[in-house]
Parts: structure tokens; C-alpha cells; sequence
């Protein structure tokens, strides 16, 4: 077996932090597969473009390129049925592309303008002018003032968790009584901020921090020895 991740990094190699790709790295181990990590900036894409993608992560097996987090997810499921599900059924996948999406825009998106400026200060110095460039652009405004009102925009973030709180409040993960890609495609989010910035993100007697924190501990402490801020 022979896997390779191409992984967003910044100027440290050992501290990847894309959401997404994380959502990969917990889906290998969820597997029981191992990958080399090959480390990826945003200003090198002539590195994944003969795999025919602009953004991480990109799955090499055994040369075989599998592009975007999810297309990966399915991936491993289906070529390596013989492992722990990710989805525990049909149902279940269903579900999982459903929250999928919504990890994408209330997770990813709700937390992208209360960290986007910490993200550059990862960076070096060609990455973080192409981040700043791109994603002004985007915003139609600098870094620093999309982030201006963050502590206040952190409680309507909170707020907006209620259906993952009452959801954990029911039951000990999002899969049920065990993980599954579900809790992966969330948790993502909260470890590309963890691994980039200092800002909490919740409170300690949240249950979604509690469950964060389990997450952090699976697979023999995976993520949490990752470098990141002890938040």
C-alpha cells in the first residue's frame, strides 16, 4: 500500500491546517491507513496540477490521484470496504453529504472571518501576500477589518452550533455511539482554527467543546499533538 496527502501547510511543514484536509487525515486513520504527508503551500499549485487540482487535499494511491475531501471519503470507503465503515451504510452516506455541505458553509464559513487574519502570520512571506490578495479580494475588504468585530461575531457563531449541541447533548458523536465521517467533517473546521489561531472559539462547558476535545484524543492523540494553540 502506498498513500501519499498533499497537505496545506504554512512555514512550519509539521503544522498542516486546512479544514479539509483534516477531514482526510481523520478518515485515513478512521481506516486504519497510513499516508505520507506531502506538505503544500498555496502559492505552489504546479504541484497538484498534474493531478488535476488547484487545492488540497489530493490523494496519491499508488499514483492514483482522488481530489476533494469528500470525493477522498468516498474513495476509501469503497476501495477499502474490508476496513472500519465511514458511513455505516448507504443511509448513512446520504446523511453525511448532506452535512457535508452545511460543514462547508455554517463551520468553515462561520469561522473563516473570526480567524482570517491570524491565518497570514502562519505563512511565508509569498503565501501570505497571494492569501491576502485573494481573499480581500474576495471579502472586498482588508484582513484586519473583516476580523474587526470577532468577539461579537464569535457569539452569534455559538449560537449557530445549537443543532450540533442538542444533537451531542442525545448522543456521545455525531455518528451515534461511535465517530464516523460526520464527526470528521465537522471537527475539521474547529482544528484548522485551533492549528492557526489563538482565538476561543468556545466555551469550556460547551458540549461541542467537549466533544471537540474527545476528537483531539482519538486515534492515539492524532491531532492534538499536532502543533496548534491551546484553546
Amino acid at each position: 500500500m502506498s498513500l501519499k496527502l498533499f497537505e496545506l501547510v504554512g512555514t512550519d511543514p509539521a503544522r498542516p491546517f486546512s479544514p479539509f484536509c483534516w477531514r482526510t487525515r481523520m478518515a485515513l486513520a478512521h481506516k486504519g491507513l497510513s499516508a505520507e504527508s506531502i506538505p503544500w503551500r498555496f502559492t505552489e499549485k504546479q504541484a497538484i496540477a498534474p493531478h488535476g487540482s488547484e487545492k488540497v487535499p489530493v490523494l496519491l494511491d499508488r499514483d492514483k490521484p482522488v481530489v476533494d475531501s469528500w470525493a477522498i471519503a468516498n474513495y476509501l470507503e469503497d476501495t477499502y470496504p474490508d476496513r472500519p465503515s465511514l458511513f455505516g451504510g448507504e443511509g448513512g452516506r446520504a446523511m453525511a453529504r448532506m452535512l457535508n455541505w452545511w460543514g462547508d458553509l455554517a463551520i468553515v464559513g462561520g469561522i473563516f472571518p473570526l480567524i482570517i487574519a491570524d491565518i497570514p502570520k502562519n505563512l511565508a512571506a509569498v503565501d501570505a501576500k497571494y492569501f491576502r490578495r485573494t481573499r480581500e479580494a474576495r471579502f472586498g475588504k482588508p484582513l484586519e477589518e473583516i476580523m474587526a468585530s470577532r468577539d461579537t461575531g464569535v457569539v452569534a457563531f455559538r449560537k449557530s452550533l445549537d443543532v450540533l449541541r442538542f444533537t451531542l447533548k442525545a448522543q456521545p458523536w455525531l455518528g451515534g455511539a461511535q465517530p464516523n465521517y460526520a464527526d470528521y467533517i465537522v471537527f475539521g473546521g474547529f482544528q484548522w482554527a485551533r492549528v492557526v489561531s489563538p482565538f476561543r472559539l468556545l466555551e469550556t462547558d460547551d458540549p461541542v467543546y467537549a466533544w471537540r476535545e474527545r476528537l483531539l484524543d482519538a486515534f492515539d492523540g492524532m491531532a492534538r499533538t499536532s502543533p496548534g494553540f491551546a484553546v
